[in-house]
């Protein structure tokens, strides 16, 4: 499980550190591909696997399923880390998570996701004035 929040620099040729912490749990190859929110899933080899799939049981009559598979499928490639845990983001991934240099890598369970960070502060900013709202929303799931 993913866990953590850390903050990373993401070179010219928009290769981007994963934390050692994550490394070993990633693997040497990963999927890269459109988030929520305009960050970035990241995804080991497995846990993709396990996702497609549900994507692929959703029903095709419903649009909204139908984009939302199509938007995530579209958009995921397999990444190869180098040699210093380093992953090349596309880059219209990177156009899409408004990625520049400043980025946080955060731990979200069965993935990682990416930020940029201006975008991860505004978001973690308005997010902890609304946690106590989200939790009582989320009540029905034993949270």
């Amino acid at each position: 499980m993913f866990i953590g929040k850390y903050e990373m620099n993401m070179d010219a040729k928009r290769r981007l550190p994963m934390p050692a912490k994550m490394r070993e749990e990633l693997g040497k190859t990963v999927i890269v591909t459109r988030g929520l929110d305009q960050c970035l899933f990241v995804y080991t080899q497995t846990a993709w696997v396990e996702f497609s799939e549900k994507l692929n049981r959703l029903p095709m009559s419903q649009a909204s399923a139908r984009n939302f598979a199509r938007l995530l499928l579209s958009g995921a490639v397999e990444v190869d880390l180098d040699v210093l845990g380093r992953a090349l983001v596309p880059e219209y991934l990177a156009d899409h998570a408004g990625l520049k240099k400043q980025a946080v890598v955060i731990g979200a369970g069965g993935r990682i996701e990416i930020w940029d960070k201006t975008r991860w502060d505004s978001y973690q900013m308005s997010g902890m004035e609304q946690m106590g709202e989200n939790a009582t929303d989320l009540k029905e799931f034993g949270i």
